[in-house]
């Protein structure tokens, strides 16, 4: 895996993110058109992600309703 510093932070992120946008439910209508996976499914990708280095994971509020 490749990281990059994060600003001066002393952190490196890699450079690869994990999208979490279809972790959760379909409570959104994004949610609703994209799909969803279930929380056995959201942790096999989770835990994939981080065993090949991955430690940027991209969140947001609106992502499966806030939950």
């Amino acid at each position: 895996m490749h990281y990059a510093q994060f600003g001066r932070t002393g952190l490196f992120v890699s450079k690869f993110c994990l999208g979490g946008m279809t972790f959760g439910g379909a409570t959104t209508p994004a949610g609703a058109a994209i799909g969803r996976l279930s929380q056995q499914e959201t942790n096999a990708i989770v835990d994939q992600a981080l065993d090949a280095g991955i430690n940027f994971i991209d969140t947001a509020d609106v992502y499966g309703g806030g939950d």
